[in-house]
This record gives C-alpha cells, sequence and structure tokens, in this order.
C-alpha cells in the first residue's frame, strides 16, 4: 500500500507542477479575477461579503479579512460580477479590462450599534477533514479550568484518569490513547513527548478561544507523528480578546483556581495579551476511607505572553512566550515528602518553558501566495517519586517550519511546499528500587537510563483542488529522514463532496509514524506494584488509518440541526504494546510480534437539534472494538469502553441572562486486567475470562446567571454520588506485590460542587 501511494503521489505531484507553465501561458480571459471590497463611508475592509458572476452558478467567493478576494472564472461567464453583503446595498459592476477591481458598497440603512451572536455549527461544513469545533461559548458548560475539563460536553474525545493516586488525566480519540493524537497550540505541534501524562493541566480554559478536534487524517504540514487524529487549541488572540478577563473557581475538596487574562493593543500596529492562571489544592481529602488522599495536593504557576505584528503591508509575525512550574505530591494520608515515615508516596515537581515565533509575508494583490516561517522551542523537566520508584526526565525540542503556498493558475489550484526540521533530545532515568542478580552496574545503568536524540530533517507537498461547487480534494506527501531509523514517507489523502449543500460525505486515508516513549505514556501503571520489563529494542509505531464521515444539516422546527455519523479503521504495521495481561505482577513493553495484529475499529453517530428556542440537545452513540496480540492471543485493549452513550441539553434564556446545561454519559461494561499477584489471564481460554468493570452513568449540571460585566456559575460533577469500589487494590500493604491504583474506570472521590465568578471588559 505504501508504494501505490509513493508511486501516485510523485505523478500527481508532476502534473499539478507542469500545469502551472500552461496555465500561465492561457490569455487573461482565464485568469482569475482579484480585488477588494470596501465600505463606501470609511474605507475600511468588508470580510464576507459574497462575490459571484452574474447569470450562473459556477463561481462564487467570500473575502477575506482584509475584504480581497480571488475569484476564477468558468467558461462563458459574462463581465459582470455581482457583490452582497449584510446591512449593505448589492451592487452589480462591469469589468472593463484587467484582472483586479475595487468595489465600495454603501450601506443599506444607517443603524445604532447591533451586537448579533450566532450560533456556529459545531461540525464544519467547509473544511475538507471530518472537523469538531469547540467554541468558546461551550467551554462555559463546564468548569473548565483546563484542558482536560474542556471535553466534558463533547461525545468525540474521551477523558479518563490514568490512575487513583497521582490525578494524572489522558485523552483517547478513535479508541486510541492520547499520544496517538497530534496534539496542537496554534497549529503548532505543543505538549508532546514526556509531558503526555500531565499536559491536559498545562492550558487553562479561560486561555483558549476553541478547539478543533479532528479525526482520521490531517495535514502533513503538521508533521508525521498524528495516527488518530489532532486536537488542535485556539489561544486566546491579542487583537480579538477582552481587554480583560478574570476568572475564579472554587470546590468543594477545597480546590481554588484564579485566571487573569488582559489585552492591549501596544501600537496601531502592535497587540498584545498576557495570559495568568495559578491553581491549589493543598486540602487533605478522603471520602472512601482507604488511607490515600482522593487527589493529590497540588499547586501551580502558569504564564503565557503572546504578542502580534501586523504591518498591514502584508507581513504578520507572532511571538509567544509560556512558563510553567507544578508541584504534586499523592498518597497516603500520613504521607509527607519531607518525612515519608514509611509511608507510600508519589511527588512530582515539574517545570517546562515555551517558545515560538510565526512570520508571514503575504504578497500585495496576491491574497492567495504567502511565505512562512515557524519556530517553536520547549523545555521540559521534571522529577517524580512513585513509592520506591523514582522517575526522572528532560526533553528539549527545537522545530522550524519553511512553507510557501500559491496557486496553479486559478484559485481552483493551490498547493503548499515546505521544508521542516525537528530536533528532540530526550533524557529519561527510571529506578524501580531492585536489581537483578548476576546484573553487572553497566546493565543496570542501560536498564535506568533512557536517552534518545533525534534529527529529522523532512521536506512536504500539499495539492488541493476545490472546484467552488461540491468537490475539494487534499493529497499531501512527506519525506523525512531520522537519524536513528532511516527514511520516513507519509502519504494522505482527504476528500468532501458535496452532494447537495446540506449533505456531506467525507472521505480520509494516510500513514502516520512516530517514535514512543514507553514510560510516559504508562505512567499510570507505576502507581502499582507492576515491574516495568522494557525491550531495549523498541522499535517506531507505523500505522495506517482509513475512514470517513456523512454529515446532513437539516431543519427542525425552524431551526438548524445536524446529523452526522463517521468510521474510522485503524492498523498498525508496528506498535509498541504494553502488556499487563501476560504476567500480572509485569508490565511488559515490547513490540508488536511479527505477524501480529493490532487494530482500533471506531463508529460514532450524533444528533444536535435545537427543539424550542433557546434549547440545544445532542446525544451520541460511539461503538469501539480496539484489540492487539498479547503473546499470540488477540484481546482487547484494557480500560478501553466498547459502548458508550452521551446526551447533552443546553438551556439559554433571552439575552443570556440564565444559562443551564446538563450532560449525561454512560459507560458500558470495560475489560480489566488482573492485578498483580492474581493468576492472570489465562492465554487460550478466550475473552470470556477477562475481568470486567459494570455499566455506570455520570450526570452533570451547570447553572449561570449573567450581568453586564460579571457571570455567576455554579455546578455539580457526578450528581449522584456514583463512585468506583476499592479503585486501589492493596491499600492497606502499599509496598506488597498486590498494590495496584492503576486499574481506574469510575470515579473516586464521588460528588463534587463548585462555584465561580467571570468578570470582564470587552
Amino acid at each position: 500500500m505504501t508504494s501505490f501511494y509513493g508511486r501516485l503521489a510523485v505523478p500527481m505531484l508532476g502534473l499539478c507542477l507542469g500545469s502551472t507553465h500552461l496555465a500561465l501561458a492561457q490569455s487573461d480571459a482565464l485568469a482569475p479575477v482579484r480585488g477588494q471590497v470596501t465600505d463606501a463611508a470609511s474605507s475600511a475592509p468588508l470580510p464576507g461579503a459574497v462575490v459571484r458572476w452574474l447569470g450562473t452558478a459556477d463561481g462564487a467567493t467570500t473575502t477575506d479579512a482584509a475584504g480581497t478576494f480571488s475569484l476564477v472564472r468558468p467558461a462563458r461567464a459574462t463581465n459582470q460580477l455581482i457583490i452582497n453583503s449584510l446591512s449593505y446595498q448589492p451592487d452589480t459592476i462591469t469589468l472593463s479590462g484587467g484582472t483586479y477591481v475595487r468595489i465600495a458598497l454603501r450601506r443599506s440603512t444607517e443603524l445604532g450599534e447591533v451586537k448579533v451572536e450566532g450560533r456556529t455549527p459545531s461540525y464544519s461544513a467547509l473544511t475538507p477533514t471530518n472537523t469538531q469545533v469547540i467554541t468558546s461559548r461551550d467551554l462555559t458548560k463546564s468548569a473548565c479550568c483546563n484542558l482536560a475539563e474542556s471535553f466534558e460536553t463533547n461525545a468525540s474525545v474521551e477523558v479518563s484518569t490514568t490512575d487513583a493516586v497521582s490525578g494524572a488525566k489522558q485523552i483517547q480519540l478513535l479508541g486510541l490513547d492520547g499520544a496517538y493524537s497530534l496534539m496542537t497550540v496554534d497549529n503548532l505541534p505543543a505538549l508532546r513527548g514526556l509531558s503526555t501524562p500531565y499536559r491536559l493541566g498545562y492550558l487553562s480554559g479561560t486561555w483558549i478561544d476553541g478547539i478543533d478536534i479532528i479525526k482520521g487524517m490531517g495535514s502533513v504540514v503538521s508533521g508525521y507523528e498524528s495516527i488518530s487524529g489532532q486536537v488542535n487549541v485556539r489561544l486566546k488572540e491579542p487583537e480579538k480578546t477582552d481587554r480583560l478577563l478574570f476568572n475564579a473557581y472554587v470546590n468543594d475538596l477545597g480546590k481554588f483556581d484564579l485566571n487573569l487574562n488582559v489585552s492591549a493593543q501596544a501600537s496601531p500596529k502592535v497587540s498584545t495579551a498576557l495570559l495568568l492562571h495559578t491553581d491549589h489544592l493543598g486540602n487533605r481529602v478522603d471520602r472512601n476511607k482507604d488511607g490515600f488522599l482522593d487527589l493529590p495536593l497540588a499547586t501551580q504557576y502558569n504564564l503565557f505572553n503572546k504578542w502580534k505584528y501586523k504591518s498591514g503591508k502584508g507581513i504578520v509575525s507572532e511571538l509567544g512566550l509560556g512558563a510553567l512550574r507544578e508541584t504534586r505530591q499523592g498518597g497516603q494520608m500520613d504521607f509527607r515528602e519531607s518525612t515519608p515515615g514509611g509511608y507510600y508516596g508519589t511527588t512530582l515537581t515539574t517545570n517546562r518553558y515555551t517558545g515560538y515565533s510565526k512570520t508571514s509575508y503575504t504578497w500585495p494583490g496576491r491574497p492567495y501566495q504567502s511565505v512562512g516561517l515557524m519556530l517553536s522551542g520547549t523545555s521540559h523537566a521534571f522529577d517524580s517519586q512513585y513509592g520506591l520508584r523514582t522517575y526522572d526526565g528532560t526533553q528539549r525540542t527545537g522545530l522550524a517550519t519553511l512553507m510557501f503556498q500559491s496557486i496553479l493558475g486559478t484559485t481552483a489550484h493551490t498547493y503548499r511546499l515546505g521544508v521542516s526540521y525537528l530536533h528532540d533530545d530526550y533524557r529519561e532515568v527510571l529506578r524501580q528500587g531492585f536489581t537483578y542478580v548476576n546484573e553487572t552496574p553497566a546493565q543496570q545503568y542501560a536498564r535506568e537510563h533512557r536517552n534518545r536524540f533525534e534529527r529529522v530533517p523532512g521536506a512536504f507537498a500539499e495539492y488541493t483542488y476545490q472546484n467552488a461547487r461540491n468537490l475539494t480534494l487534499v493529497g499531501g506527501l512527506r519525506v523525512d529522514r531520522h537519524n536513528l531509523y532511516g527514511w520516513v514517507l507519509t502519504p494522505r489523502f482527504n476528500v468532501k463532496y458535496d452532494v447537495t449543500p446540506t449533505t456531506i460525505l467525507r472521505g480520509a486515508a494516510g500513514r502516520g509514524f512516530r517514535v514512543a516513549n514507553p514510560i510516559a505514556e504508562n505512567a499510570g501503571m507505576l502507581v502499582s506494584s507492576r515491574a516495568f520489563v522494557i525491550d531495549q529494542n523498541l522499535r517506531p509505531e507505523r500505522a495506517w488509518n482509513v475512514g470517513g464521515s456523512f454529515t446532513q444539516y437539516f431543519t427542525l422546527a425552524g431551526r438548524q440541526a445536524t446529523f452526522i455519523t463517521d468510521y474510522y479503521y485503524t492498523w498498525f504495521q508496528n506498535q509498541v504494546v504494553a502488556d499487563s495481561y501476560t504476567e500480572p505482577s509485569q508490565l511488559i513493553i515490547t513490540n508488536l510480534a511479527p505477524g501480529g495484529r493490532s487494530f482500533s475499529r471506531s463508529f460514532q453517530a450524533e444528533v444536535q437539534v435545537e427543539p424550542v428556542k433557546g434549547l440545544q440537545a445532542k446525544a451520541a452513540y460511539k461503538y469501539l472494538d480496539v484489540q492487539t496480540d498479547y503473546d499470540g492471543q488477540l484481546l482487547p485493549r484494557p480500560l478501553t469502553v466498547p459502548h458508550r452513550a452521551f446526551v447533552n441539553l443546553g438551556y439559554a434564556s433571552a439575552f443570556d441572562k440564565w444559562r443551564g446545561d446538563f450532560t449525561v454519559q454512560w459507560y458500558g461494561q470495560r475489560p480489566l486486567a488482573p492485578h498483580p499477584g492474581a493468576s492472570g489471564h489465562q492465554h487460550g481460554s478466550g475473552e470470556s475470562t477477562l475481568p470486567v468493570a459494570p455499566r455506570f452513568a455520570l450526570l452533570n449540571a451547570q447553572v449561570t446567571r449573567a450581568f453586564k460585566r460579571i457571570e455567576l456559575y455554579a455546578g455539580v460533577e457526578n450528581l449522584t454520588n456514583y463512585r468506583q469500589p476499592n479503585p486501589i487494590m492493596g491499600a492497606n500493604q502499599p509496598f506488597g506485590p498486590h498494590f495496584d491504583a492503576a486499574m481506574v474506570w469510575g470515579p473516586t472521590y464521588g460528588r463534587l460542587t463548585y462555584a465561580g465568578l467571570r468578570f470582564k471588559i470587552e
């Protein structure tokens, strides 16, 4: 299959580049018409104006943020353009020659200031990928103190707790762990590598303007690591966000969060935003009386400063700098880091620094042609302890991407070309508190230290065809040279076909490649008596993903509604398998056996309606079939829920004074790995002998009261106070052979109530 894509991509790219010469040789009659639409009174640009040819439905476009447009001239088109914009008088102009025009529209009526807020569809109708959008308004439907809580009212992404002691959380997309989803911040790869266990707590919810969830194969521009999809977090833009936003949150466990966003226009061309966050939990809580803290004591200080420069002459530059320090302490109630006293405890100290810059130049009069340089760097260092184990690590990452974008003759054919360079320096030390018989100091050092230095130069090309009516094709190919694993070929393909304006089909196929970080990605297993046994010759993971979606927009009671269903199949050519079935006292981390199988099948159906004005409802069902070969037997992945149902109701009164949200999440049975000291799964005895977690449901609710500049909110998570019985096995002997806090499938601390306020100056 790889060779097929490779043979297909090269002639396609050659054909596209060859067509450039042909298109440029044609007469001006086939060249696109470009121009700008402005306000006749103020000369300000008008974004979103519709420009189309008179007498034909074959050509139409909308103006961008600068009011500019580029419109393909179809065959046999007239010389007249029609221009429409909301609240402006439509105009028809006749082209007298040339390919660039300026149009000034007059307002239809002079109105006072009117603030209009519309509801954006959760599933984009424009993108070639299957993309779900979580807006800043959606983020206020739950406590949303950090990225982990941003997905509570979303059915596509699942958030789970890795263990019952450390408080770490992870996401799942298409049934695969979050490590297989590329996480980006403002479209730059971020929160990857050793930050995986706790990364969902590193971004405050108040910093986020929106989240784009892309299922399946995305763009080759973002790199080769995505396998199940991409989660892109869009931070607040300095020139668009509130001048001031203050958010305070407190819950009945004693945890509080404080957030402050401040933005300013430093000059007509320069804007900045300072984003501050701190949270603290200093209260020792043990509601289930097992002798362990229900949540770890934790303190975080986090800041991010963003600057943006717009020259007005095609240059846009952005700079971001961030710093974080976090400390955590979990374990038994009587554990103190300074005086452990024989009690079991976990500690973590993290220092993280990030920085990035993005600079682009757009050619005057050619809004479709630009060049951009993106640079980013991360320093992530932590020291941690899990009982007798210590796990320390540092990661230094640098990424540079240079990209050029333009068209092939007309705007129906666009392309992107670029080069990139990735620098990854990993240093990890895992000491498990024991040595093997006859193990030499050199062998012990090699077992405990995992150092990896990756240098990966690469190049990519992506071609997009859009016929301006109902078909979009995106084909991409990137080639990277990994200093440890040789050449990496990554083909990807996306197609969107609009059967009608309200019926959309999408398909996606492609390949992903990633180098696993086996300790960080299985950090939850450190909170157990399982010994980590790691193969010293782990190979990179390679997988294919194929799938598609069907989207139907319709009206119900005169209001917009959406139905979407999708299916994705992911299969691994090689995978780093964490086997907790074969020997319960060990976590055996090794390569997928030759000829072994590992795959994920994901099906989801969702409907979103507004049955009465102000009431938004969505319901979803998801089925997952995730299986891997463990010691020669195909078994389901532990803790993966095959069946899940989701319902969310949101109500907003007139003028948004009152808002209420209610969410139900139902989980079916899920397989569990045997606890340490148990007999383990008898290979060959079948899947039916696996222990399973019971079915249960979680109910969350929140109410918000809005005033002119202040919003007060209060809510309840886990309304029925459901708890997992005995989330920590062997809690009375945490240093014994039966201790296990890693098989967490439900809430550990029961009902949680919270309250907070938001104050903002727009």
